[in-house]
């Protein structure tokens, strides 16, 4: 398995860079590819088995949708034909078709997802996450300054907290392959379930996950305490 992640040394914040770790941990022979700022991507001539990208500062935002601007014709064609992508945090806005500013300014993104991102600098959210895809569980944490409108294909459905914005159910974006939450977290360590079908999905017929008692006893603690109606959600 051949992993690029884009740009570890801007996308690299919350821990999420452990969900390529843990893969990294429960994949025999996984490689993995860094992918830098200034670099020419991989992904522009090869199709990796997947491709990560993760959580970022604001300023790092315009940096990182400057740098994929003139590959987005061959991100949305990957896309199409099925690569698989995990994005997380607000990774995933880079994808939409802007973001705006608190100034009302707009930053161009890749326009890939009919989607578009609110930032609010002086409003923060920080919340739980509990929801489920499919059947299964899905449990996280949030932590961000926008939120994400507009039309696209959910990720998971909300039970508590809020989805890709506090007004709907849908959190997370969904084509074909094509992954992107804003649950940090990291993700795949705190959904073992979830993580033993996303490896079903790059072609791991039966995955044993690295830790895989510890991940499931402490996945188990996690839905008595978030599903408990007593446990506050935003903080």
């Amino acid at each position: 398995m051949r992993i690029e992640i884009l740009f570890p040394e801007l996308c690299n914040l919350y821990g999420d860079l452990a969900n390529i770790d843990y893969l990294m941990k429960s994949v025999q022979g996984a490689e993995v590819i860094r992918t830098g700022i200034k670099s020419r991507p991989y992904f522009a001539d090869n199709t990796p088995d997947l491709i990560f990208m993760c959580s970022m500062t604001e300023r790092a935002q315009e940096i990182a949708a400057g740098a994929l601007i003139p590959y987005r014709e061959r991100l949305n064609q990957l896309i199409d034909d099925g690569a698989a992508f995990l994005v997380t945090g607000n990774a995933l806005e880079i994808f939409g078709r802007y973001i705006e500013k608190d100034d009302g300014s707009r930053i161009e993104t890749l326009g890939i997802f009919d989607t578009y991102a609110k930032r609010r600098m002086m409003s923060r959210y920080n919340a739980l996450y509990w929801g489920k895809f499919g059947d299964t569980d899905i449990f996280g944490f949030k932590d961000q300054f926008s939120h994400s409108y507009g039309e696209c294909e959910g990720l998971f459905t909300t039970l508590r907290g809020a989805g890709l914005n506090p007004g709907v159910q849908m959190e997370g974006i969904r084509r074909r392959g094509f992954i992107a939450t804003y649950l940090l977290g990291p993700l795949l360590i705190l959904n073992p379930p979830f993580t033993k079908w996303f490896l079903r999905t790059l072609g791991i017929g039966e995955p044993k996950l690295a830790f895989e008692d510890a991940a499931m006893a402490s996945y188990e603690r996690r839905r008595m305490e978030f599903t408990d109606p007593k446990t506050g959600f935003e903080y």
